[in-house]
């Protein structure tokens, strides 16, 4: 995908080319015949995915970070994109997580789901308040 500054201009001077024709259109409806010339569905879809702070989360990437206070290492199972800035991340952990603090019993988690900002956290804190889940 182009810089979005790029698709902004190339709408402006479409809008004006079709002006000096005799034809008038708005300046959204440039942005969205822009948004279709680069195979877009619309002009939101352009700008969620030209976001400089977009993070390029991808299945198969493998990442490292805390899930309940438990560092881990894992791999990338699902993502899903959610409100502007936030994805939905499965991760496949290396090493199962031990996600109960007890010394009585134990649950090991093998594959968790969160959903996670730009800056790889989740809103979800621990009683310590700490992210559930906080990729480095």
């Amino acid at each position: 995908m182009q810089d979005i500054t790029v698709l902004k201009t190339q709408a402006k001077r479409l809008r004006k080319a079709l002006a000096d024709t005799g034809t008038e259109v708005s300046h959204s409806r440039a942005l969205e015949l822009v948004a279709q010339s680069v195979g877009a569905r619309d002009w939101n879809t352009v700008a969620a995915t030209t976001r400089p702070d977009t993070p390029a989360w991808h299945i198969g990437q493998i990442v490292s970070g805390r899930y309940l206070g438990h560092a881990f290492t894992g791999r990338i199972h699902e993502v899903s994109a959610r409100a502007a800035g936030w994805h939905r991340l499965t991760i496949d952990f290396d090493t199962p997580v031990d996600v109960v603090a007890s010394e009585h019993f134990t649950s090991l988690r093998r594959r968790v789901s969160g959903t996670v900002g730009t800056d790889g956290k989740t809103v979800e804190k621990t009683s310590n308040g700490q992210p559930h889940l906080q990729l480095d």
